[in-house]
């Protein structure tokens, strides 16, 4: 059991590195500060572990085709490109702004979508970092599935999953951690903060195109 613990969580450090996944976590993280970086990161991680537990659980016991396995790579792609295009689109209609105050002797910017600045914008990321973790997890069923029936025979309990789990975790908490250093010393102007979300979203473009081609 201790050997497919190990295999798992450098299965999930491996998993964590897939370019759609880090291009994913960078759109949200754009602008966040500390505190909702590492959030985002952590609530990404937590969701692609649980749909990956949910979708392992549910093939244990029910045949499905390879051709609609496929069908996760293809949900994840889809995800991303919309993202891409979604930032592309802020950019373009300069839809993206910057604000800037001193609270208690300390600079603090403000970077949101839209006219008005709603202090609700950071619930709507974190969810949507949950939620977008559990929609890629589909995309990563197969390749755990494969790892699992090398070192357990395809069964599945909460442990392997934790264990999975916890290398993802590591990856997009150090990922977040490169993000909240671009977002504190990069990220500074208006001109700045347009270029990033430009080139994020083309770089989503490019990342998602390539997984619906590949």
């Amino acid at each position: 059991m201790e050997l497919s613990l190990v295999v798992i969580f450098w299965y999930g450090i491996l998993h964590a590195f897939g370019p759609d996944h880090l291009t994913a976590i960078a759109d949200f993280s754009i602008g966040k500060n500390k505190r909702n970086t590492l959030l985002i990161t952590s609530l990404f991680a937590v969701g692609h572990g649980v749909s990956l537990f949910l979708f392992a659980k549910v093939l244990e016991t029910v045949a499905i085709s390879e051709e609609i396995l496929a069908y996760g790579d293809i949900i994840s792609a889809t995800v991303i490109i919309a993202m891409g295009v979604y930032l592309l689109f802020m950019v373009g209609l300069n839809r993206i702004q910057l604000r800037k105050h001193i609270h208690e002797g300390k600079e603090h910017i403000h970077i949101w979508f839209g006219k008005s600045h709603e202090h609700g914008e950071d619930t709507v990321a974190n969810t949507s970092s949950l939620t977008l973790g559990l929609l890629m997890g589909a995309g990563g069923v197969r390749g755990m599935l494969i790892t699992l029936g090398a070192v357990q025979g395809g069964s599945v309990d909460f442990s392997l999953v934790a264990a999975f789990t916890i290398g993802v975790m590591l990856v997009f908490g150090a990922f977040g951690l490169v993000m909240l250093y671009i977002n504190e010393n990069f990220l500074g102007s208006l001109t700045n903060v347009r270029r990033a979300f430009m080139t994020a979203g083309v770089i989503s473009l490019v990342v998602g195109t390539n997984i619906l081609l590949g």
